[in-house]
C-alpha cells in the first residue's frame, strides 16, 4: 500500500482530476492559437498571460502524475523543487513520494494567489502539507533564495519560456543523477537544446507525448 493509492489521497486526486477535466477558461477561448503559442514562449508577458488563465487547472496528466511518484520513489528523493504549483495535483504526487520515502522537503512555487490558496487546501486535505514549502510569487525570485544544498528531483511545469532560467537557478545544486521532468517542454526549444546537448552535462529523452525526462551527469 502507498500514500498515493490509499485514502485520503487517492479519492482526493480522483476528484481533482475530474474537476480539472470539467473546467473551462473563457479567457483562453478568447486567445487565438497563434497568439497563445507566442505568449507561451514569451519571457516578458508570462505573468499577464498566466494571470488571465488563473481559472485554468493546467494539471499534469494522470500518467505523468504516477510517473512523478515513481521517479521520486525509485530515486529515493528527499529534496524536490517544483516550478508551477497551479492547483497542486502534481505537488500531491511528489509529496506522496516524499512521505513514502520517509520524509523530506518539497519546495513548490506559484505566482497566482488564488491558486496558492487552493493548492494549500488540497495539500491539507491530502495530509501532506507538512512536507511542502509553498511559495507565492515569481519563481525567478522565489527560487533564488533558501534552496537545499542538494536537489534530487525537479519538476518544471510553469511558464515554458522560463524553463532555461529556472534550470540555471537550480543547476549548481543538482546532485549527479538528479532527475528533471519538464512538462510540455516542446514549447521551450531553448530548454530542449540545452538538456539534449551532452556538453551541457545532461542525458535527456522525450517521454510520452509531452514530457522531457533529463538526468544530471557528473
Amino acid at each position: 500500500m502507498t500514500t498515493l493509492t490509499t485514502a485520503p489521497l487517492a479519492p482526493l486526486l480522483a476528484r481533482l482530476f475530474n474537476e480539472a477535466d470539467a473546467a473551462t477558461s473563457p479567457a483562453l477561448a478568447e486567445i487565438s492559437t497563434e497568439e497563445r503559442m507566442r505568449l507561451m514562449r514569451s519571457k516578458t508577458e508570462y505573468l499577464d498571460f498566466y494571470g488571465r488563465l488563473k481559472d485554468l487547472w493546467l494539471p499534469v496528466s494522470r500518467a505523468t502524475g504516477v510517473l512523478l511518484y515513481m521517479l521520486a520513489r525509485s530515486s529515493r528523493a528527499r529534496t524536490i523543487v517544483e516550478f508551477g504549483t497551479s492547483f497542486g495535483i502534481s505537488t500531491l504526487h511528489l509529496a506522496a513520494a516524499l512521505r513514502d520515502n520517509g520524509g523530506g522537503r518539497l519546495i513548490t512555487t506559484e505566482f497566482e494567489p488564488s491558486k496558492v490558496a487552493r493548492a494549500r487546501e488540497h495539500l491539507r486535505a491530502g495530509g501532506l502539507i507538512d512536507l511542502v514549502d509553498l511559495r507565492e510569487g515569481d519563481a525567478l525570485e522565489t527560487l533564488s533564495v533558501d534552496l537545499p544544498e542538494t536537489i534530487h528531483l525537479v519538476l518544471l511545469d510553469g511558464a515554458k519560456a522560463l524553463y532555461p532560467d529556472i534550470l540555471s537557478l537550480l543547476e549548481s545544486r543538482l546532485r549527479p543523477g538528479a532527475l528533471i521532468v519538464a512538462d510540455n517542454a516542446d514549447h521551450s526549444p531553448e530548454y530542449l537544446a540545452r538538456v539534449r546537448s551532452p556538453e551541457a552535462g545532461y542525458l535527456s529523452t522525450p517521454f510520452a507525448e509531452d514530457v522531457e525526462l533529463s538526468m544530471r551527469l557528473g
